[in-house]
This record gives structure tokens, sequence and C-alpha cells, in this order.
């Protein structure tokens, strides 16, 4: 891209607001924001709010959302998914002490030590911590006290959550000596239902970026092929689990940061509602758009976790009283009577990926039609305009947390990171708001469309992962960010030997549909086990 295809009134409105903010980057830092397009759909912006009514209700003040109307889990579960469930058939060993949570412990440490070097996965490993929670965890099973199915698993975390006596870097130069004495609401559910941090994952700077690059700290390879990314900005969780390090890591998603790297690692990877799980603890993105999930090597796997981690919070108030969630019964019932949209027109333009990604999907799909779904044929061309608002809210609310470090700390960003954050200065003064006006315009609009299904689903990556550094597509993403619906990515085939996935989004509070049907087309991919 050029400066001449970007408008002029862009790039003084860019210099103009720079300047207001007391932030001075060089002539080659604007350069850059224009060479890598960081302009480059801004003019589409602005025709999407040109529709904007001035006097029309802004998302954040739209009660018209639907609540949570689920019960209380109460107790932790007896229940596991059985052989389908990595989490389940070991939790059934470890109750019954005929596997120790301090050998799972050291293996896993082992199988980190031998094979991270090559992966970049994580950002520090917690050997001592580990340990002494799994003697903890040991000396708990033994004495009749068992927590449930994640008591004595060992699991990784995002390097954005914080954990007490830990760094959290955020995948920063900046945070790379910040301590915290405290722990993140995901950590403190984590290690109240027994489960053993090994770790602290990998992640784009500051996870703004959908995929593994860092300037700090180097990209993390892909566990399927090593001159492939894992996608972002989730990337050492996904790496993690996709290669067998952890049975399962927690990962945060703004635009896809959790389920580009399942896609792409062929794992599964949970974005659940907007304000299921709480992100107290955790260095923001976008607070309107950030959300927290599990990756998992399976979706029986993603329901416990999620069982865990829901609920509401009082450091949170994006947390719903009743937002906690109960495992689904029914969730080996197959898909019977389930409507599911099948994505047409994503008002782009273009193919929805390449050959090899959709026919992957398209098996998906008839997966899902043999377990008794209707497919649906559905066109949802406002995904294009929700792209937009995604990005153009992420970048606002990401700039207003990062303006006090660019004004002192701009050198200490790196180059990806720190042109990407300058752009958000070319938006105009009212953009924020006309951005969210859009926004609750377009969730009405996609609302209706639960009147004709129960789910919709899309490919989880246009194509398979792409090289070493490169980034990940938020074009199928993103825009469940925007509505705050859940959604979730499981692998549905390979292409050269490198994953492919599906997508599966729902209505907001019913992720126990969205994973009823994903374990339905699971169940028949996943090749059976001897």
């Amino acid at each position: 891209m050029t400066a001449s295809s970007v408008p002029d009134r862009a790039i003084d409105q860019l210099h103009a607001n720079l300047r207001a903010a007391g932030i001075a980057p060089s002539p080659d830092d604007i350069q850059g924001v224009i060479d890598k397009g960081f302009l480059s759909r801004l003019r589409d912006f602005e025709q999407v709010i040109q529709g904007v009514i001035s006097d029309a209700t802004p998302d954040y003040l739209d009660e018209s959302r639907p609540s949570p109307s689920v019960g209380l889990p109460g107790e932790p579960p007896e229940r596991v998914f059985g052989a389908s469930s990595p989490i389940g058939a070991l939790a059934a060993q470890l109750r019954a002490r005929q596997i120790s949570p301090v050998e799972l412990a050291k293996q896993a440490l082992a199988d980190i030590a031998a094979r991270d070097p090559q992966l970049n996965a994580f950002q520090q490993v917690l050997a001592d911590h580990a340990l002494a929670a799994a003697r903890r965890a040991e000396g708990q099973i033994a004495a009749g006290d068992y927590r449930g199915p994640l008591h004595g698993i060992p699991v990784a975390v995002k390097d954005l959550l914080a954990l007490r006596g830990t760094r959290t870097t955020a995948g920063s130069k900046i945070f790379a000596e910040r301590v915290t004495n405290f722990d993140a609401a995901a950590v403190e559910r984590l290690e109240a239902a027994g489960a053993v941090i090994v770790g602290k994952t990998r992640l784009s700077e500051f996870a703004y970026s959908p995929g593994s690059n860092n300037a700090h700290y180097g990209p993390t390879h892909n566990p399927h092929a090593a001159d492939r990314d894992t996608g972002g900005s989730s990337s050492g969780s996904g790496a993690a689990v996709g290669a067998g390090l952890v049975l399962a890591a927690l990962g945060t998603d703004t635009g896809g940061s959790i389920r580009i790297p399942a896609a792409l690692c062929g794992i599964v990877g949970l974005k659940p509602t907007f304000g299921r799980v709480s992100l107290y603890g955790v260095t923001p993105l976008a607070w309107s758009l950030d959300h927290l999930g599990p990756m998992t090597r399976s979706v029986g796997d993603a329901a416990l976790l999620l069982h865990v981690l829901a609920g509401p919070d009082s450091r949170d108030p994006r947390t719903r009283p009743d937002g906690a969630f109960a495992l689904p019964e029914n969730l080996d019932a197959g898909a019977r009577g389930l409507r599911v949209g099948v994505l047409g027109d994503d008002g782009s333009g273009g193919p929805l990926g390449s050959d090899a990604a959709l026919a992957a999907w398209r098996a998906g799909l008839a997966a899902l039609e043999a377990a008794g779904a209707e497919l649906v044929p559905i066109d949802i061309p406002a995904l294009e305009s929700l792209r937009l608002i995604n990005s153009a809210i992420l970048a606002l609310e990401a700039s207003a947390f990062h303006e006090p470090m660019l004004r002192t700390r701009l050198a200490d960003y790196g180059e990806f990171m720190r042109q990407r954050v300058i752009a958000a200065y070319a938006y105009g003064p009212r953009a924020f708001v006309q951005a969210q006006q859009a926004r609750a315009a377009l969730r009405r609009q996609c609302d209706a469309l639960f009147g004709q299904v129960d789910l919709i689903s899309t490919p989880a990556q246009p194509g398979s992962a792409p090289a070493l550094g490169s980034i990940g597509s938020t074009a199928f993403t993103g825009p469940f960010n925007a509505l705050g619906w859940p959604a979730i990515c499981l692998p549905v085939g390979s292409d050269a030997g490198l994953p492919l996935g599906l997508q599966l989004a729902g209505r907001p509070w019913d992720e126990a549909t969205m994973l009823r049907a994903a374990r339905a087309i699971e169940a028949a991919l996943t090749p059976a086990q001897p």
C-alpha cells in the first residue's frame, strides 16, 4: 500500500491526533502504518458508519441482549465424558489412585524440556510451582478430598493472566519484569479445582496480532510443521496443547485469538459468551471485545474447563450474576432437531476459503447432517461490516489502554505492535460512539437469524497454517467478538498434514447446544480408539 491509496484526510488526522496525545512516532513508523495496510479499511469503516442515525443508542447502552438462563452448577461434577475426553479418562485413574499427579506433572515438565526449545510455546516453565501443586493434589486425593475432573491435571495459562509471584509479561518488553502479588480469577478457579499449572505460554506482543509474531520473544512454531505458524495471539497455548505438552491451556480472544491457533494447531478452541468468564487479572486488549476460554484436545474437555471457569465475579462488572455454566447432560446426544446455518455470502465478495479448507468444512457439515441436523443455507453479508466494526473498536480501546506507555516508552514496543496501535489515531473524534451505534444495529440484525437457525457454521480459517511469523485470518472469528456470541473451532480435516477447522457460533448463553453439535462432528470424524 502507498500513501496515495490512503485518504490525505486520514493521514492528516493521524498526525494531528498523535500530536494532541503527546505521542511522537518517527516518519518511518508513519510510513510503516501505511505500508502494512493498517489504514487500508478506514474508508470502508467510514462507509459503514455513514448510515448510522445520530441519535441511535450505542451498543454499550443497549439493554435488549439476552441474559443467562442456565442453572448454577453446584458441586464439582462426578460425571466425565469417558473415552471422548482425555481429561476425563485421566481423571478416573487419578481418582482411583492408579496414577499420580506428581508423575503426570513430572512427565509434562520433561516433555516441555524436550520439545519446547523447538516450539517456543512457553514464556515461563513453573516447575517448582507445578510440583508443589501436584504433591498437594496427591495428598488431597489420598485423603478423600477429590475436587473433580481437573484435580491433578497439568495445564498452562497464557501469559496475559496474573499468577501470584510470577512475571506477567503480556508478550512485551515493557512488562518483562512485572511480578504480580495476586492471581487472575481464572487462575483462582483452576487452582481451586485442583489443576496443576505447569507454565505460562507465549503470545504476540500485548495479544495484538492474529499470528505468533513477537519482536521480543520470537514466533511459536506449529507442532505439525516447524516452518508454519501457530496463529495468534494465544500462540503458545495452541502449540502446547497441539503438541501434547499439556492437556489443556487457557487463551484469550479479542478477534479470534483462541480460535485461530486452535484451528491451525488441530485442537478445540472455545470462546464463551461475553461475560461468561471473568477477565479480572488479565491484561486487557479491548475491554468490550476480550473473552477468556479453554483450548483443549476434545469438545468434552472444553466443556469441563468452561464449567470450572464460568461464573460471576464482583471484580469484573462484565460478568453476570447467573453466568455459571452447568455441564450439559446430552453432550453425546447427536444433533437431531438442530438447524445449522451454513454460511454463503459473507459480504466480502470473495471465496470463503481454499478448496481444501472448504472441503474439510463440508465434511464436518456432512457429519452434522448425518447426526440429525438440518443444514440451512444462509447469507450473512453483515459479517463484513462486523469485521470492520470489530477492528475499529479494538483499535480505539487498545490505544486508550496503551496511550500512557506510547507517550513514555514508544521505542520499547516492537515494530508491528507499535505501528498497529498508533494507527488507531487515524480515526475521527466520533468514531468510537459511531462504531458502537453501528454495532447495536448489526447485533439486532444478526440476532434475528436465530429465528431461522440454532447455530451458524463457517470455516475456522480460510486455509491452513501460514508461514512462520505470518498472521492468521480474523475473517470468520472477529465478527463474533463484536457480537459477543459463543463460538467454537474444532478440527475437521487436513491439507498436506496441516490441520483445517470448522467454526460453530451459537445464541448468547447457549454454549450447551453449540458443544453438543461440535461433539457430534468430533464423534463422526475422530478415529475410534483401540
